[in-house]
């Protein structure tokens, strides 16, 4: 509606945490302000808004007005397709208020993610990636990476609702996990059993009577891998993982199925690398302070490595790669940037897997250190003593 009804739109959001995310007093979660002029007749929209992220909520109607002067008196423009430059600077005299990005609005996975963003090129390297250009801060041209959406790739699970849920008819009734469970299931979340990339399945389903062939049909789409709904930054390590056998998802982790089962291992390895984890982050809904939330449509759009354009050569070493991680723990993926092992794994996948050289690698562990620094990544969530940038 805004894309195709309104010109001058201007989108205003916080980029905090606590009370300051907020644009109201009561609501508790992030928010933006959608200013627009509705097209008079004959008019037609560009498709673009002005995304203007603060720092803080205006503390008096004083300082409010000294943030509509800044923004009123800034004369250029930095749109999100232009590179990682950043956005343009809000000043307020020598106080920084925040920054502003023209941005499309048609386009969901490419325009949106732009709200409640610190730096934007955060926001702008996310976007090139999500496009096929692996385009890094302080680089003046990108370089080619193949990308595609995860539906293009593979097919996600079902709803955990069409599972256990008896208004929709589930065939299941969930139990405890079992080491001989016919039909394991990895549910739910527990930050404590999430630090590797191999989890045990959580759950045990029984097959309610009668419903035997409704349990095959949904059993049929098992799979090892998945992929998760709802990411608490602040204490969960993993986007995806990976069970040893075929299990069914849940409310936390929907099973993702390649139609080659060796797609599983650059799958988990790229999710939980600083560039999966950027992207899992730049499609997902911030709400709330340190969490990014999917739904099962949106996981379908979810910008991914195209897997298909691999070599046989590089899935082998992708599998290779992926074993020598089954037993290195991640910490939280707001520690990203400070993570041995999660550097680790970036250098493989940049330099052993992509083939990128080794200033790549570089580039990509400063640009952990920017999405580590994003309010809505942190979540206002002190940081352990000695927590420092590692390359």
């Amino acid at each position: 509606m805004l894309a195709e009804n309104y010109t001058d739109v201007t989108i205003v959001s916080i980029a905090a945490n606590g009370p300051d995310m907020s644009l109201s007093s009561d609501t508790g979660v992030a928010e933006c302000m959608v200013i627009g002029r509705k097209l008079g007749r004959g008019e037609q929209s560009d498709g673009r808004a002005q995304f203007i992220s603060l720092h803080r909520r205006p503390q008096s109607f004083a300082e409010a007005n000294a943030v509509v002067d800044a923004i009123l008196n800034s004369a250029s423009k930095r749109r999100l397709e232009d590179g990682p430059y950043g956005g343009i600077p809000i000043f307020c005299g020598d106080t920084s208020s925040g920054e502003i990005l023209d941005a499309p609005i048609a386009d969901h996975a490419n325009g949106w993610g732009v709200s409640r963003i610190a730096d934007a090129a955060t926001a702008q390297v996310a976007a090139a990636l999500s496009a096929g250009q692996l385009w890094l801060p302080a680089e003046t041209e990108g370089r080619n990476l193949p990308m595609t959406s995860l539906n293009q790739l593979g097919e996600r699970g079902v709803d955990h609702q069409l599972l256990v849920s008896a208004a929709h008819r589930g065939p299941f009734i969930k139990g405890p996990p079992s080491p001989t469970a016919t039909y394991p299931s990895l549910y739910n979340h527990d930050a404590k059993s999430e630090r590797f990339m191999v989890c045990r399945p959580d759950s045990a389903m029984r097959v309610k009577p009668g419903m035997e062939a409704r349990a095959g049909e949904l059993w049929a789409t098992a799979s090892r891998a998945h992929l998760t709904m709802d990411f608490r930054f602040t204490s969960q390590p993993l986007a995806a993982a990976i069970t040893e056998e075929q299990s069914i998802g849940g409310t936390a982790w929907p099973n993702v199925s390649f139609p080659d089962a060796r797609f599983d291992y650059p799958f988990a390895l790229w999710c939980n690398s600083t560039l999966g984890l950027l992207l899992f982050w730049w499609h997902s809904s911030r709400q709330q302070s340190g969490r990014g939330r999917m739904t099962l449509v949106d996981m379908e759009s979810l910008p991914i490595l195209d897997l298909r354009t691999l070599t046989d050569e590089q899935l082998t070493t992708a599998q290779a790669i992926f074993d020598e991680f089954c037993d290195k723990e991640l910490q939280p993926a707001y520690l990203a940037d400070a993570d041995a092992n999660r550097a680790l794994l970036d250098r493989r996948i940049i330099c052993g897997l992509l083939g990128f050289d080794d200033g790549v690698y570089q580039r990509v562990r400063r640009l952990a250190a920017k999405w580590c620094a994003e309010p809505s990544v942190h979540g206002g969530k002190g940081r352990p003593s000695g927590a420092q940038l590692i390359i």
